[in-house]
């Protein structure tokens, strides 16, 4: 089997609510979830998701391959473009065809991707989310009990800016959680919008009245030494990582113990992902991807010894993708169809007229100029 060709398509992700986080909101609740289909010259097609805006470039490292050694075409890949660097929206092009080309190895198998890659059980653990920064306090109650009916003890609140307002929301949260535990975990995401000058006291004003599991990205994915202070100032742990792309970029932040949950962007693929839960292995260190649309990642998630909880942002699919798992019980299930488990509906999407960015300038993607520069969160 070879690897003759690639097709891109765009779905998108209809929320039907607005989305985001202390960066900014989209407003409409709709969001493109791109695709891309990588052909073979046996008529089987592997499924990819996310943004691939480099594929042009990266392709020539797959075109004329076999498929099933994917590891050692993902090294081919970053390879590829090693002069130029492999950041940004080219490691996302490269997870996209990576996720793809693992999608192809199961479905060779005849298998879904968690039984390919070593998986005994089906189950995920998760924690409920859902970049609910824009709902109400009324609406954000609402949307939790939904997560609580399908046996989730664990949520993800949005914050960073109004420290009063975000006690407020994450208590609110643990009291519709309790409904299935006496003691929910509570994640706390202030998606990097604190100084380092200002993280530690924040974290500590939000810890006088929550306990809190972890503080996610108190400081720039970058900062060493401000989630080294944040990890030694603070109760809770300090998730991190999700926005990093290569093992190089991990490797300072663990040896400095500056991170105690290890997470990783689902984006970025399953090989990434593998690799990253094996170095944090190596430091005893628990790993979690962060949500993403039909939680391709929850395959690999299933495989490795240090999975803590995946994030899980939506209980619907993005339009024309059909997906088999079910989101039950505090967790994802996973199903027995070949690969990622994920059909596409190429009509449906055809046919589909709603369009929707990520990247506008009020939106979660564009940093605001005055983040990370106040002298105190509003209070």
């Amino acid at each position: 089997m070879r690897i003759t060709g690639y097709r891109c398509l765009v779905t998108v992700h209809e929320w039907g609510r607005p989305v985001g986080d202390v960066n900014g909101v989209i407003a409409g609740g709709i969001t493109e979830v791109p695709v891309v289909l990588l052909e073979t010259d046996e008529g089987l097609t592997g499924v990819g998701l996310g943004g691939h805006a480099d594929v042009h470039r990266v392709f020539p490292a797959l075109e004329g391959q076999d498929p099933r050694a994917v590891t050692s075409l993902y090294d081919r890949m970053l390879s590829h473009v090693f002069k130029s660097g492999h950041g940004g929206s080219t490691f996302g092009t490269i997870g996209a065809l990576d996720m793809a080309l693992w999608d192809l190895k199961a479905k060779l198998a005849g298998e879904p991707l968690w039984r390919t890659l070593g998986a005994a059980d089906r189950f995920v653990p998760g924690y409920a989310s859902g970049l609910e920064y824009a709902l109400t306090d009324e609406e954000l109650v609402a949307f939790y009990e939904g997560w609580a009916r399908r046996g989730f003890t664990g949520a993800k609140v949005k914050g960073g800016l109004d420290l009063d307002r975000d006690v407020r929301r994450l208590a609110a949260v643990r009291d519709v959680l309790r409904a299935n535990t006496s003691r929910p975990a509570l994640m706390y995401d202030v998606n990097e919008s604190w100084g380092r000058h200002q993280a530690v006291r924040s974290a500590r004003r939000v810890e006088e009245d929550v306990d809190l599991t972890w503080i996610e990205e108190p400081v720039r994915r970058w900062d060493v030494a401000g989630h080294r202070a944040v990890t030694t100032g603070a109760r809770a742990a300090v998730a991190s990582g999700e926005n990093l792309t290569g093992l190089e970029h991990f490797r300072p932040l663990l040896d400095a113990g500056a991170v105690d949950v290890v997470q990783t962007g689902s984006v970025w693929g399953i090989t990434h992902f593998l690799r990253v839960a094996t170095v944090a292995f190596g430091h005893n260190l628990p790993v979690s991807p962060v949500g993403y649309n039909a939680n391709p990642v929850a395959h690999a998630a299933a495989a490795v010894p240090n999975h803590l909880a995946t994030e899980i942002q939506d209980l619907a699919w993005p339009v024309g993708l059909r997906v088999d798992q079910e989101i039950a019980d505090g967790g994802i299930v996973l199903g027995d169809a070949p690969g990622l488990g994920i059909e596409v509906d190429e009509d449906r999407i055809a046919a589909h007229t709603a369009s929707g960015r990520w990247s506008v300038v009020a939106g979660p993607h564009v940093r605001p100029a005055d983040a990370g520069l106040r002298l105190a969160p509003q209070a």
